[in-house]
């Protein structure tokens, strides 16, 4: 992968739905993408992001991703040699450290940038000052769907500088969009949807229960995810204490890594769990796991379009999640999951309970999710609409309509 250190010393428009893509695609050169992260950890956002990156139309954009922060290795960094995608990185240490934009700044002004597309709520805010600092014809803002829903101070920012500033606002369900809009004051004209996407799933690498040891025939469920406050993984281990109950040979495994692990580790042995519930830290191919579990659980908080929500359905799996943000919309409650409330272990337990027991229902809903997922959360759809969007914009900006006026 071709990686660049960047080191330095201490006309709106609003979006009209209504053109043709066809009408708009700029022929003549290819557009200059710019994608800002703060990280390149695997989280589902920056999957997401760096997935869009790296299968952009080769004859239609130049992709170039920067992360901010200092650049860890990560599966995605594979992702992006292998697609041949270069990585800016800007060392950047901490929230403070202001002159760590300046080369980024620099770099999109002499590179001439046409379009920066940030992601997240830290990248949204600084990708829009930098993004229009270095006079960036177009600044896109996405939303991934994890936030609090308040008229805090991230919601104030949202609405008085990202939104100002950015051309359109990314949102990945129709209850986030209607959260930016009604709860967050955001201009309606200034959201649009693009619902997430994965690729295929590729076919198991490893058979996870024989290294995991789990006795044949024993029912396993398992999440996979960031190890986060607001995923819930806490009410999964409280579940796992009452499912002991009727099923004693039961394992739920939980991969992942994060801030969460250590509390959840001791949970997990203030419980008496340490050989039911076992934390198998992150694992890059998430198929070895999916195909190792009877049940998927996802037991968060508050969620957009979770990628492993996908992934989940991807692989066929009986799924139990939690009723909040656009989870409802994507899986309709015992057509291709079961829904139950947040923060509520007992009825966590008696979903996962149902679907242990009756074999017939978790394929009907696991084969019912597949062909959903197949149907309306591929990525191919997510990367056309993505680019659809970018040519959309810059056809409407002052340097695309200039370039359109000099076109022979």
């Amino acid at each position: 992968m071709h990686v660049v250190q960047l080191r330095v010393s201490p006309t709106r428009f609003r979006f009209n739905h209504r053109y043709r893509g066809d009408l708009l695609r700029m022929s003549r050169r290819r557009l200059r993408v710019l994608t800002l992260l703060d990280t390149l950890r695997p989280g589902g956002a920056e999957r997401l992001a760096v997935t869009i990156a790296a299968r952009l139309d080769p004859r239609r954009f130049e992709s170039t991703v920067c992360v901010s922060r200092r650049l860890p290795w990560s599966p995605l960094s594979e992702l992006l040699e292998q697609s041949g995608v270069p990585v800016v990185t800007l060392n950047r240490t901490h929230r403070g450290a202001v002159w760590s934009w300046a080369p980024l700044v620099a770099m999109l002004r002499r590179r001439r940038i046409d379009v920066l597309h940030a992601h997240m709520f830290g990248s949204n805010v600084w990708g829009t000052i930098v993004g229009r600092a270095a006079g960036v014809p177009i600044v896109v803002a996405h939303e991934h769907g994890s936030r609090v829903e308040g008229r805090g101070f991230r919601s104030a920012v949202d609405r008085e500088l990202v939104a100002r500033a950015a051309d359109v606002l990314i949102a990945v369900s129709e209850s986030d969009r209607r959260r930016l809009i009604d709860v967050e004051g955001v201009s309606s004209a200034k959201v649009r949807i693009v619902r997430n996407g994965i690729p295929p799933l590729p076919a198991p690498r490893v058979d996870l229960r024989r290294e995991l040891r789990v006795p044949y025939g024993a029912p396993v469920i398992g999440a996979l995810t960031v190890l986060r406050p607001e995923k819930g993984l806490d009410v999964l281990v409280e579940a796992a204490a009452q499912l002991m109950m009727q099923f004693p040979d039961l394992n739920v495994l939980i991969a992942g890594t994060g801030p969460e692990e250590q509390r959840l580790r001791r949970l997990v042995a203030e419980r008496g769990l340490e050989q039911t519930v076992l934390l198998i830290g992150f694992r890059p191919h998430v198929a070895d796991v999916l195909a190792a579990i009877d049940v998927a659980v996802h037991t968060s908080d508050r969620e957009g379009t979770p990628l492993a929500l996908l992934e989940s359905m991807a692989a066929g799996k009986a799924i139990v999640a939690t009723r909040v943000g656009g989870v409802p919309t994507l899986l309709r409650d015992e057509e291709y999951a079961l829904l139950v409330p947040p923060r509520d272990p007992p009825a966590l337990a008696a979903a996962v309970a149902r679907l242990l027991r009756d074999e017939a229902l978790r394929e009907r809903l696991g084969r019912e999710a597949r062909e959903r997922q197949r149907r309306r959360f591929a990525i191919e759809s997510t990367v056309t609409e993505v680019e659809g969007l970018y040519e959309q914009l810059f056809a409407s900006s002052g340097r695309g309509r200039r370039e359109a006026c000099f076109r022979p």
